[in-house]
């Protein structure tokens, strides 16, 4: 008697639908004070940059998925801008889930804890997962390394003391000690105490101008009252004037029914 050979049954890979997507890498977001303040300054700036557009998606610290049915290719950027995507809330974003489109603009800040290796695989998945723009700021350093994508994928440019992003048109500036950046408009990024100092300020000069004006009003409204004052002594002046008219013609008449002569007298 043949023995059956058994056959082994090797499972089908789960449909992309059926995969789970975790939404944390078990990395911190910042390593250090800095770091953190960098990216929060960043990601908030930015997001200033484009409030008024719907269709601006900034992102701090979230996990990317590039491709579906993958989990195990992603990455999570401090700072990541996709353009033409829609804002809202998101526990990951996954490219295919956005009209496969990647972010165009990511900026990675470095800490002590980042390696060269580390920042080379970045590289890697940004540039072979369609990233246009990607920063790299060393605060320690004050060095500022940008890539553009061109024809063969992202390059290193060569920066003098400043850098104007094409698709953001925010001004990096390194002539200071410290990256200053500024908006398209000349306003600087501004981190979030400076923030609210200068609207405390700008509340402080509304209030200041809208005493001005109730001041001008009472102003004005005191120099209408005297005005009506006045208007009302002339118009008494010139009704008592009247009456002394009308007095000065009774008593003529008067005279006159009398025989006398008003005018001799």
């Amino acid at each position: 008697m043949v023995a059956q050979a058994q056959t082994t049954q090797i499972p089908s890979p789960p449909a992309p639908s059926e995969v789970f997507y975790p939404d944390c890498d078990g990395q911190p977001m910042a390593n250090n004070t800095e770091h953190f303040e960098l990216i929060v300054l960043f990601k908030s700036n930015i997001e200033m940059l484009f409030a008024a557009d719907p269709n601006v998606f900034i992102a701090g610290d979230l996990l990317w998925y590039p491709i579906e049915g993958n989990n195990t290719v992603s990455c999570a950027p401090d700072v990541m801008v996709a353009i033409g995507r829609p804002k809202g809330q998101r526990s990951s974003y996954k490219q295919w889930e956005e009209n496969h489109q990647p972010p165009q603009v990511v900026f990675e800040i470095l800490s002590p804890s980042n390696t060269s290796q580390e920042m080379s695989r970045k590289l890697l998945f940004f540039d072979h997962h369609g990233v246009e723009e990607y920063y790299i700021y060393n605060p320690a350093t004050n060095q500022l390394q940008v890539c553009l994508r061109g024809d063969l994928g992202l390059d290193c440019v060569t920066l003098d003391k400043e850098w104007i992003s094409p698709c953001l048109g925010i001004r990096f500036d390194l002539t200071q000690a410290e990256l200053t950046i500024y908006r398209p408009d000349g306003q600087r990024f501004l981190t979030f105490v400076e923030l609210e100092q200068r609207t405390q300020q700008e509340s402080q000069r509304a209030e200041q101008e809208s005493q001005r004006a109730e001041q001008e009003s009472q102003r004005a409204e005191q120099e209408s009252q005297r005005a009506e004052q006045e208007s009302q002594r002339a118009e008494q002046e010139s009704q008592r004037a009247e009456q002394e008219s009308q007095r000065s013609e009774r008593l003529a008449a008067r005279l006159r029914e009398l025989g006398e002569n008003p005018d001799l007298l």
